[in-house]
Parts: C-alpha cells; sequence; structure tokens
C-alpha cells in the first residue's frame, strides 16, 4: 500500500487519469475537477486507505451496442476518484505481475498491441497449424467468479490491505436509475484494474495451455488455439471447456465458438487467406461495422458543405486504416475507397434536388449542355446517379481528392513505410 500510495505513483496515475478524460460516475465529479478535489481531500482518502476504512463508491452502469450490434456491453464507469486509486493499484501490481504473464498473452500488457498477437496467430497458421480452437468465453468480464479471483491474487499480494480493496472493488455495487444493485461476480469493464484482473485470472488458461504443448494467442477473453486436424480441434476444446469450467468456473459458449479454419474465422477484426504462407486480410464482418460507421457519419452530410464534411470524416478513415494497415489483400481498400467516392457523389446529387439545378450544376462542372440536360432528368435515384459515367466525370477522384477525402490504399501504403 505505501508503494500504491507514494507520491511519484500517485502523480503518475492522475496524469494518466486525467489524460484518458472518460465521463464522471455517480457522484458526478468530473475528470478536470479531479486535481482540485485532490488538493481538497487526498489527505482524508489517504488516512482511509491506509486504516482500511475506504469505501469505494458505486459504479455507474453504461450500456454500448456489442460490435456489430447484437446485443449490449455493460460498462461500470467508476467515480475519478476510484479510477485514480485503481489507476495507482494498476501500476504497480503491473510491475509484480507482467513478468510472470505468458508469451502467448498480448491484451492490456505494457509493449504489447493487437498487431504482435496477429502477427504470432499468423506464425503458428504458416507452420501448419491450418486448424483454429476460436473459443469465446460466455460474458466473460460478468461472470469472473471474486472468490477464485483473490485466491489467485493472494499467491503473489501479501500486503491484505491491497486484497482487501481490490475485493471492496469487486464487490461495489452498480447504480442503475438512482438504485444501487450489490454484486457478487464480474469485473465490469471501464474501470482501469478490470483488464489486469482478467490476466491474471486467465493466465492460469495460459500456463494450462503451455503446459499441453499447444500452439495459442490470447488477446483479453479472445483467445484462439491453433491445431493440425479437426479432430484435434475438437478434442482441445472439449479439454479446455472442462478446465475452465471446473478450474475457473467459466463457460465457453458453444454457440459462438468452433473448431474451422482460420480463413473461415476472424481474430481481432482480421482473417487470413488460406495460402500455405497465410496473408492478412480485413475481415468482412469489420467492412460492414466499418460501412455502417461512414453511413451514420454521412447522413449527416445532407445539406452541408462536403469539403467540411470530409475534414470531420478524415479522423475516422485515418484510425481505420491505421488499425488494418497490415490487410495484404489490397481489394477491400480499393473496394471501400470506390463504394465511399460514390456515396459521395450521391450526396451531391441529392443536395442539387432538381433536374434545373443538376443540368446547371453538371454542366459547371464540364458536362456537354445536352447531355447534361438528360442525365438530370433520367429518373434514377441518386445512388444509381452517382454510380453514373456523368457523375463519375464531373466530380473525378482527383476533384473529391482536393476537397479532402483521403485514399484508403494510399493512406494504408504510407502508413506500412513508415
Amino acid at each position: 500500500m505505501e508503494e500504491v500510495l507514494s507520491r511519484s505513483n500517485m502523480l503518475q496515475a492522475l496524469s494518466r487519469v486525467v489524460g484518458n478524460k472518460g465521463a464522471a460516475g455517480v457522484d458526478g465529479v468530473t475528470v478536470d475537477e479531479l486535481p482540485g478535489y485532490c488538493r481538497e481531500h487526498w489527505e482524508r482518502h489517504r488516512e482511509e486507505l491506509f486504516s482500511g476504512t475506504y469505501r469505494p463508491s458505486p459504479v455507474r452502469k453504461v450500456e454500448i451496442p456489442k460490435p456489430g450490434g447484437k446485443g449490449m456491453r455493460m460498462l461500470g464507469i467508476p467515480t475519478v476518484l476510484d479510477r485514480l486509486i485503481q489507476q495507482a493499484l494498476l501500476q504497480v501490481l503491473t510491475r509484480l505481475y507482467d513478468p510472470m504473464f505468458s508469451d502467448s498473452s498480448f491484451g492490456f500488457r505494457p509493449g504489447r498491441s493487437t498487431h504482435q498477437a496477429l502477427d504470432r496467430a499468423k506464425e503458428h497458421i504458416a507452420s501448419g497449424h491450418r486448424w483454429v480452437v476460436d473459443m469465446d468465453l460466455e460474458k466473460f468480464f460478468d461472470r469472473v467468479n471474486h472468490d477464485i479471483l483473490m485466491s489467485r491474487l493472494a499467491r503473489q499480494i501479501q500486503d491484505k490491505r491491497i486484497l482487501k480493496l481490490i475485493r471492496l472493488y469487486l464487490q461495489a455495487g452498480i447504480m442503475e436509475g438512482g438504485i444501487v444493485s450489490p454484486r457478487s461476480e464480474g469485473t465490469p469493464q471501464g474501470g482501469p484494474l478490470s483488464p489486469l484482473l482478467s490476466n491474471v485470472l486467465l493466465d492460469e488458461l495460459d500456463k494450462e495451455l503451455e503446459r499441453r504443448g499447444h500452439k495459442f494467442v490470447r488477446y483479453a477473453d479472445d483467445c484462439n488455439i491453433y491445431v493440425r486436424s479437426h479432430r484435434a480441434g475438437e478434442r482441445v476444446l472439449n479439454g479446455v471447456e472442462r478446465f475452465l469450467s471446473e478450474k475457473l468456473r467459466l463457460t465457453v459458449n458453444r454457440a459462438k465458438s468452433a473448431v474451422d479454419r482460420p480463413w473461415n474465422r476472424k481474430f481481432l477484426g482480421y482473417t487470413f487467406t488460406h495460402h500455405h504462407q497465410p496473408k492478412f486480410k480485413v475481415s468482412p464482418e469489420s467492412v460492414k461495422r466499418f460501412k455502417g460507421r461512414l453511413r451514420e457519419e454521412l447522413r449527416k452530410a445532407r445539406g452541408r458543405n462536403v469539403r467540411t464534411v470530409l475534414a470531420q470524416l478524415q479522423p475516422v478513415l485515418i484510425g481505420w486504416v491505421s488499425y488494418y494497415r497490415k490487410s495484404e489483400v489490397k481489394k477491400t481498400f480499393e473496394e471501400l475507397d470506390s463504394w465511399l467516392r460514390r456515396k459521395l457523389r450521391a450526396i451531391y446529387w441529392r443536395q442539387w434536388k432538381r433536374p434545373p439545378k443538376r443540368a446547371r450544376e453538371l454542366t459547371r462542372l464540364g458536362i456537354d449542355r445536352v447531355r447534361a440536360w438528360v442525365c438530370a432528368g433520367n429518373g434514377h435515384g441518386p445512388w444509381w446517379n452517382a454510380g453514373a459515367s456523368h457523375m463519375n466525370q464531373a466530380l473525378p477522384t482527383r476533384h473529391l481528392t482536393q476537397l479532402g477525402l483521403i485514399s484508403l490504399v494510399q493512406k494504408g501504403t504510407e502508413l506500412n513505410r513508415r
């Protein structure tokens, strides 16, 4: 506890919490107000932490749509003070636990990333392990058994005050609609400490997989085990399911788990080609989700200046291509570039509204006057016209680029050169 509450550790934690921004908890205190709050109240809270009388506040329940729109994911937003204390705990416990974790674990660890996890998965497939046990843990963050987790923590943590504080955080209630519900299991996502606690618990799975000699990659609760045959995969899935149920009281979601070829499954938003030396490819689900997000952004564009819309869209495009730049199948990027250009041309067609206005704009943009009038009155909708030759000629790629549209193909190439 002395190490957690040391001045240097707390200042580092404060800097991290303020830098991460984030919403207020149940008390309404914002991140911007945290430094001032600490100047006034920290000494009292520090004494409470040392004496064991500190009590965390309930977390604020927030639900967000899961990727793909299938169901909702529950988040628990702690107060900014509890985020500060959890961050301070995280910094000390990471130094203790991270060196012990498996080399095949990549989620929420310093110096490790999704891209490194993908590289390791690719290595396993290229080495001949061309079947994957794609395992989904049912509501993992909501189902973590507190007693089992605390017993694993007690193996390394000697300070009883730290163990008591962590259990209090695990048991802090959830507030919804002004009513606090107690919690007997789970580590809701939203607090800084939850990812580390999940790694502590699942490290036991990692060690068991290593003991059995399996090739695997785990990123948080997303675990892929690579084997040489379908029969081996079924055997591994059954064995691991038994281990998780008996030792960790976790449940494998059979509906979402499978033994299949890696190119038929997605992992961290990617999939693979079926070549003996596999290549990275953006998964179809990721493309679909990205298009949905772009449609949302572009829907706001109707009636607004396209240059302004593209300026707001640029961070979204750069963020997406930065993550998916590892894709070696560039056709996906080319198709998305083409689709986005067509969406922008459809916006122009809608903004021009009536045939006379459309004819004038087409003429202004270099289309022959007679052809412009014929095209303006063709009776087809915006999407059809956006793909027709007159709109491609009037608003070529060069014109859209000048307005601020970036090419995913070009940006991906640039990022990979760095």
